[in-house]
């Protein structure tokens, strides 16, 4: 990716950008010559009530520097809404960025079916709904770049958090089957998972933290993913502090067992089932399916019909 990159004549839809990450997104696409479609409900933290404000001050920052957005106030489960909005606007829609959440943390003992049901709906539902108003519209123009947002709590759990980690591995899981439906049309999809300052994280970590983890730390890679000239697609990265990197699936050997077998055998195999001094890297389901045909031709399987 040589060269300043530039989204002069491309159209942003950025989910919650009146404050965080969304709105250092916004700013960012902003300079560099996108249209920015600033979408924010305005609620709590924990998914209550609604303002303007928010989305507003994002968007008068951006034409202050003499850059081009508009508002919209809308919640992000109805994106039909959202992008209906922009292609008024602007008559296109060529990145989105689902960045939009909430959070009502609590243990099993205490999480109600509300908790639980508000964070899928403005994290997995809204990830779904924006990205489905805009799918026919990428199709015809053959051309997209979606970026979902995940999370660590939803890579490696978090104690409290059983709503949140859920959806936003959920969203990773959305990311990869989409991506391979959007590969022929040139829609490219991929997934974060950031550590960086907003109002999710201002009340767990101190001040001097919050300053290390900028959220313009964060938005190098979300520019990167965006432009025209990436190729990854369906990938998850994680970001924070200046740190990005990229994640795969590893798979240890495991045993395969050529004849019946039974719980007593794995419990007897179960070390070298969990172990990964022999791995390999899965991308695909397909993989899976392969290398069990392999292990029972290596066992001299009858070959079966296919």
């Amino acid at each position: 990716m040589a060269g300043r990159l530039r989204f002069d004549n491309r159209v942003v839809v950025i989910t919650g950008a009146g404050s965080g990450l969304g709105k250092a997104y916004a700013l960012e696409f902003a300079k560099r010559g996108a249209k920015v479609v600033v979408n924010d409900l305005g609620c709590s933290l924990s998914g209550e009530g609604s303002s303007h404000g928010p989305a507003d001050s994002t968007v008068a920052e951006i034409k202050q520097t003499g850059g081009i957005a508009f508002p919209n106030y809308d919640s992000a489960e109805f994106g039909d809404k959202i992008i209906k909005a922009a292609l008024d606007h602007f008559g296109r829609v060529d990145i989105i960025i689902n960045n939009a959440g909430v959070l009502r943390d609590n243990s099993m003992v205490k999480i109600t079916e509300k908790d639980w049901d508000t964070v899928q709906r403005f994290h997995l539902k809204t990830t779904f709904s924006v990205t489905k108003s805009a799918w026919n519209h990428m199709k015809n123009q053959r051309y997209g770049r979606i970026i979902n947002t995940s999370s660590g709590a939803g890579l490696y759990g978090n104690f409290g958090q059983v709503n949140y980690s859920s959806a936003k591995m959920g969203i990773h899981g959305f990311t990869q089957s989409l991506a391979k439906e959007g590969e022929k049309h040139n829609i490219k999809i991929n997934t974060i998972a950031p550590i960086g300052a907003s109002r999710m994280t201002s009340s767990i970590f101190t001040k001097d933290i919050l300053e290390m983890l900028s959220a313009d730390k964060i938005v190098p890679l979300i520019i990167c993913l965006a432009h025209e000239n990436c190729s990854d697609n369906g990938a998850l990265f994680e970001t924070s502090g200046g740190w990005v990197t990229k994640l795969r699936w590893q798979r240890g050997k495991g045993t395969f067992f050529s004849k019946n077998f039974t719980a007593e055998d794995i419990e007897k195999h179960w070390v070298e089932i969990n172990s990964f001094e022999h791995c390999d890297y899965p991308r695909n389901g397909n993989e899976t399916f392969q290398k069990v045909l392999t292990l029972m031709e290596e066992a001299n399987f009858p070959k079966p019909k296919i």
